[in-house]
């Protein structure tokens, strides 16, 4: 019979193994090392910190501050593993306001490094010196003659792990992850004089000391970033956070988007909110173009993890959504104040912009294009299709097939079918029904239409009903002129705003877009519960549960749906939608969510809320335009052009908070180009 393996012996580590282990943990490679001992600097309360490099920080790094220093009688143990003057007890871990706190940065480099220490107090009569190996004191103390402060010599780097050398990059390249390192702390920390160079060469950074944030980054990445800078600042009482820094203006970008982040002092990395940011500026942007950001957050030590990654470089803390959300909104108010007419790329916070007509003598070069079928943006893009352009349908609009059958093959494969004709597809499986005209009585809906109508922009409306389109960049944004200046749509933005007018004036006096198959509720929800936008967990029930819950509640709301909004349900089906613009149907790819979210985001207690929540949802799925990866011949511009921007200049009430959220940007004015033409 076959022998069976045996299971092999359990052995405990050898200590010297373990510490090799951790220290591979937090020291990486030498940008690593440094920022360990930068920020050890700045928590000796230094004021200059001089760092000099050889081959990439591989055969030296050394770095020198005039801190505090180290006492003699400490020297036995400062590289031992967890010994520090910073940290007591673990509750302190909830209240820590330092770099360094768990006494692990000096022990790991000595277990891969040749360490040596130079030291001197201000009690001391001189400096001491002393070497280290895998922890422990190797020689010394011994006294030395040097100033006050620290000295730190790192030889060697990595000597006794020849797999993590190999795996570094060349030492070019790591010497700039280490100018990376200096750079950032050198901006942050614009009260400490840094320098950093390579052995026998002269400074690449050398900053001055108490001189300013915005001085060190025109020092180190140049003048054209520090001309364009503008400051955002950012306090929150609710939260109990602080923000400040320097973010470039869309005069500015760069391929590589430079992020500098600062958590209470610590260089961080936060994916999230670098997201969100570089989202903000996708607006005013080039495509594939980002910016520069500096930023600090402060927050209650308490909110703040540290304590989540060897290298600290990664904190996670309390409110964070929030807190990035809150921070995004100032960016884009910022942005939109930051108005300079130097280049193309500026922008004018709206209310600041004359939109009066007044009677003048106009000049040539405020001659503006009045008859959009003289030049159009899409001119100049090149031949997109073949044949003259022309309107899909004569009263609604389908989505395409190609996705949409894979999407709804679970519930009616026969909802959407592909024919060659829009128009002959509406006839037959979509049938509209005119109602006649109800004058509105109800109290709650006269309120809702007040409240849009005091809440509206006299300038803005004025802008908008005096447009002439000029194209579509894509389905979510289009540029429109008025007068001499050019304007950058969010058309999503104004087509949510749009239908919830729609529907609040036109309450109970909707078209029907009657469906030829009704689509079953229940499968509906199954679908948008399966989505990952949804964020379905099992903590939220199970689906079939909540999918007949859905059902429920909109069957007992059906007479009320079908009279006031023309959304009829029987039998657990959708019937009909309401059509709120001819010539227009939104993406039914959204219908899914749009129907679950009507069960759980409709306040369906008090009659006003009900209105206001069922319109806002309404308009959001309305909003959603055909993609053009979605749909090829959906023929989405035309759309744009000749259904809803004219639904908009003759309809629309833009609110006043239009103004601030980055729904309408001017992005040029004829006058202010011929100046910079001038200058040519």
């Amino acid at each position: 019979m076959k022998k069976m393996n045996q299971a092999p012996k359990i052995l405990k580590l050898n200590e010297t193994v373990i510490n090799k282990i951790a220290a591979g943990e937090v020291i990486q490679r030498p940008a690593n090392a440094l920022k360990e001992m930068i920020e050890n600097s700045l928590d000796a309360k230094s004021t200059n910190i001089q760092i000099i490099v050889k081959n990439g920080g591989l055969k030296l790094l050394q770095i020198q501050d005039n801190g505090c220093g180290i006492r003699k009688e400490d020297f036995e143990i400062v590289c031992e593993r967890f010994t520090t003057s910073k940290l007591k007890e673990f509750e302190d871990l909830g209240k820590i306001a330092t770099f360094g706190f768990r006494g692990e940065a000096l022990a790991s480099i000595s277990h891969v490094a040749h360490l040596t220490i130079i030291s001197k107090t201000i009690s001391d009569k001189c400096a001491y010196k002393a070497s280290y190996e895998d922890g422990k004191i190797k020689s010394g103390p011994i006294p030395f003659a040097a100033t006050q402060g620290t000295q730190i010599i790192v030889e060697d780097l990595f000597y006794n792990m020849n797999v993590r050398k190999r795996a570094l990059r060349s030492p070019s390249e790591e010497y700039n992850k280490v100018f990376e390192v200096v750079s950032r702390y050198a901006i942050h920390n614009n009260h400490v004089g840094f320098g950093l160079k390579k052995h026998g060469e002269t400074n690449d950074i050398k900053t001055s000391l108490n001189s300013t944030k915005i001085d060190n980054i025109r020092l180190i990445f140049g003048a054209e970033i520090a001309k364009e800078l503008v400051e955002v600042m950012l306090e929150n009482e609710t939260y109990r956070f602080k923000v400040s820094g320097c973010v470039t203006n869309p005069n500015y970008s760069t391929k590589k988007f430079i992020f500098l982040l600062f958590i209470n002092n610590r260089l961080v990395e936060c994916q999230s909110l670098k997201r969100s940011i570089d989202q903000v500026y996708a607006t005013y942007l080039p495509k594939n173009s980002h910016p520069f950001v500096y930023l600090s957050l402060e927050l209650d030590p308490a909110s703040v993890d540290v304590n989540v990654h060897p290298t600290k470089h990664e904190v996670h803390f309390f409110n964070e959504d929030q807190i990035i959300e809150l921070i995004i909104t100032s960016l884009e108010t910022k942005l939109l104040g930051s108005n300079n007419s130097r280049t193309f790329y500026t922008t004018g916070k709206l209310p600041k912009i004359t939109l009066k007509s007044e009677d003048k003598t106009l000049y040539q070069k405020e001659f503006v294009r009045t008859d959009t079928n003289e030049q159009k943006l899409t001119k100049f893009f090149g031949p997109t299709s073949t044949g003259k352009e022309k309107s899909p349908i004569k009263t609604t609009k389908l989505v395409d097939t190609s996705l949409s059958e894979d999407v709804f093959d679970r519930f009616n494969k026969d909802f959407i079918k592909r024919t060659e004709s829009l128009e002959k597809e509406t006839k037959k499986d979509h049938h509209l029904s005119k109602i006649s005209r109800i004058e509105i009585k109800l109290t709650s809906v006269l309120e809702l239409q007040k409240e849009i109508e005091s809440n509206s922009h006299k300038n803005l409306r004025e802008l908008f009903a005096q447009h002439v389109f000029v194209g579509s960049i894509n389905p979510k944004q289009s540029l429109i002129q008025y007068n001499t200046k050019l304007f950058l749509c969010n058309t999503k933005k104004i087509l949510q705003e749009l239908f919830y007018q729609y529907i609040m004036y036109n309450f109970q006096n909707f078209d029907k877009i009657t469906l030829t198959n009704p689509l079953p509720i229940y499968d509906l929800c199954l679908l948008a519960l399966d989505l990952s936008e949804v964020g379905w967990t099992p903590e939220d029930g199970d689906k079939t549960e909540l999918s007949q819950k859905v059902v429920e509640i909109l069957s007992d709301k059906a007479e009320m749906l079908d009279e006031y909004f023309s959304m009829e349900i029987e039998d657990g089906k959708i019937k009909s939608l309401p059509l709120l613009i001819e010539n227009y149907l939104p993406d039914m790819i959204g219908l899914p969510v749009y129907i679950l979210r009507l069960a759980s985001e409709v306040n369906w207690e008090t009659e006003k809320d009900c209105f206001k929540s069922f319109a806002i949802e309404t308009a959001a799925f309305y909003s959603e335009l055909y993609s053009e990866e979605i749909n090829e011949g959906s023929n989405w511009r035309w759309v744009t052009e000749h259904v809803l921007y004219p639904a908009i200049k003759k309809f629309f009430l833009p609110p006043k908070n239009f103004t601030e959220n980055a729904s309408v940007l001017q992005i040029a004015d004829l006058p202010s180009l011929y100046k910079v033409f001038e200058r040519c």
